[in-house]
């Protein structure tokens, strides 16, 4: 039976410095009341917060599972927030000492705010001893997964997801206008999609240019810069990103979008790119898997089984075939009555190989534990908006390219002001090389470093 490490002594008070916009600095109390006992079997409650009911109704069903392989007897009493409020609503609870959740999810670009200073190490329990408690658990994780909730080597968080980058495509239009779906690189398609965008005003790239929401300008370059092998931050948080991948990469884009291979729309998931779907003047684009269920299958229900999805084409001058895109990933509040409770609640749902199988099947999302991808059961799986495709057979074979992305507590900065000079870019007011080193002076600026 698994048996969590104790955690070291509390600290009763911290310092969490600029966490919460208080100046200098405020006071962060240690989770647990004085004189609390740790719980170890019985009935127990756990407070769970999350973003995303899919992820409530995970845990829910995993109660019984849970209640079978540990000495606790679980109930949840789940709060549901949007991402941002989240971590805001953990800090100022934190801070008063009282009314912090025992389980808590983090939207991938939320938790940066944690990784400032020592806020992570005060406030969460730190998975690594547990971890390596496990036989042969250590080297199943995927370290990919592991990074983005990651700091000093210490894992605070379990990701929801291994949300590979894929390239979907209108398998008819593909047909009908005798496009390339089985092109090598990026340089076919885009040579392609001049001609497609020429004749048919149809495009097979898309960057999203909403000014209102960086992470999504953002993340249209992203995707890309990870596949050719850049990255925004190392795994101390330095910045990476004026790199001669970058620039090639933005350049790919910009030309993209003179030619009409690439088209910008507001964002990925309102009105104007509903229209573009359903009008066939976006029929292909680069997008993590989770794309098709919160992206398509919305907005264009009646194209069931005409998408297909293949791995991204390479860009010619190097990278892999895949990148990564969001995630979320799960940690508990240290030094609470419940620690040990939500600690074991989540190894016995979250990371048991049963428990990644029913999360694929259930909500799409792909497992972080390498030997899952074995399973016959995943390896059978159909998808019928793509046409019947066994999908996870491609993601399988994509998973060894499936690049690490780390975090900074100062990401934030970086993507307010990489998103500006983006679309700087695209409008050709500044070029590539430009853009990136405009970022990195402004983020060194404003971050201070």
């Amino acid at each position: 039976m698994y048996t969590p490490v104790s955690p070291s002594p509390p600290t009763r008070r911290a310092l969490l410095r600029g966490a919460l916009g208080l100046g200098t600095a405020a006071a962060l109390s240690a989770c647990g009341d004085a004189g609390t006992t740790p719980r170890t079997s019985g009935d127990v409650t756990l407070s769970l917060w999350t973003h995303d009911p899919g992820y409530e109704q995970f845990f829910v069903k995993g109660v019984p599972e849970a209640d079978r392989a540990t000495d606790f007897r679980y109930h949840l009493k789940v709060t549901r927030s949007g991402p941002a409020d989240i971590v805001t609503k953990l800090l100022a609870q934190a801070v008063a000492g009282r009314g912090t959740p025992d389980l808590v999810g983090f939207e991938i670009g939320s938790f940066p705010r944690l990784l400032r200073g020592d806020i992570s190490e005060r406030l969460l329990h730190d998975f690594t001893p547990d971890i390596e408690a496990v036989p042969g658990l250590k080297d199943d994780l995927l370290p990919a997964r592991t990074a983005p909730f990651s700091k000093d080597g210490r894992v605070y968080a379990f990701d929801s997801d291994t949300p590979m980058v894929v390239y979907f495509y209108r398998d008819d239009l593909f047909s009908k206008y005798k496009l390339p779906a089985d092109a090598a690189t990026w340089e076919e398609f885009a040579e392609a999609g001049a001609r497609v965008y020429k004749d048919h005003r149809a495009s097979l790239c898309v960057v999203s240019t909403v000014g209102s929401d960086p992470g999504q300008v953002v993340q249209s370059f992203q995707m890309l810069l990870y596949q050719r092998g850049g990255a925004f931050f190392d795994a101390d948080g330095k910045l990476l990103l004026d790199s001669p991948e970058a620039e090639e990469v933005l350049r790919f884009l910009c030309e993209g979008l003179r030619s009409g291979f690439v088209v910008d729309v507001a964002d990925y998931y309102g009105a104007a790119m509903q229209t573009a779907l359903k009008q066939g003047r976006v029929i292909g684009l680069p997008m993590a898997i989770w794309y098709k269920n919160y992206g398509l299958v919305p907005n264009v229900p009646e194209q069931k089984g005409k998408w297909r999805v293949r791995d991204l084409p390479r860009f010619s001058e190097g990278g892999g075939v895949t990148a990564a895109l969001g995630g979320t990933g799960f940690g508990v509040v240290r030094d609470k009555a419940n620690t040990r409770a939500a600690t074991e609640f989540l190894f016995k749902t979250w990371l048991t190989h049963d428990g990644q199988v029913r999360r694929f099947t259930e909500t799409g999302y792909l497992p972080t534990r390498r030997s899952v991808y074995d399973d016959p059961r995943l390896g059978g799986y159909t998808d019928d908006f793509c046409g019947g495709q066994r999908l996870f057979r491609l993601y399988r074979d994509l998973l060894p390219d499936v690049p690490p992305f780390h975090q900074s507590p100062d990401q934030s900065i970086l993507y307010d002001v990489l998103a500006g000079n983006l679309l700087r870019a695209y409008r050709g007011a500044l070029s590539p090389r430009q853009a990136l080193r405009q970022t990195a002076a402004d983020f060194r600026d404003q971050a201070g470093r």
